[in-house]
């Protein structure tokens, strides 16, 4: 989902310089409630800065395992609904079993 999502917003440059960030800092996204556990960054896309910018879900499942989950403009998607979130908390739940 993620890969898909992320091609049709964000340049592979774009993508190398959010996954630096999370890298330096693993927990700089604010936790999303209701969802077990991901987290919520804001990522720069285009020119336009954070204005510009879109919304990238992701889950810190230890120090060294980060995973992406789902990404999005915020000019189309200001947060996720009730709905989403119980269906990513399962998710959650798979991805946190796997390490």
């Amino acid at each position: 989902m993620f890969t898909r999502q992320i091609k049709e917003i964000a340049t592979d440059d774009e993508l190398k310089e959010l996954q630096r960030e999370l890298i330096e800092s693993p927990d700089k996204g604010d936790l999303i409630r209701g969802t077990g556990g991901l987290r919520k960054i804001r990522m720069a896309i285009g020119s336009q800065g954070k204005n510009g910018s879109a919304r990238v879900i992701y889950l810190l499942a230890t120090e060294d395992i980060i995973y992406l989950v789902m990404a999005y403009p915020k000019s189309k998607k200001d947060s996720l609904t009730d709905a989403e979130k119980a269906e990513l908390k399962k998710l959650t739940k798979l991805l946190k079993d796997e390490v």
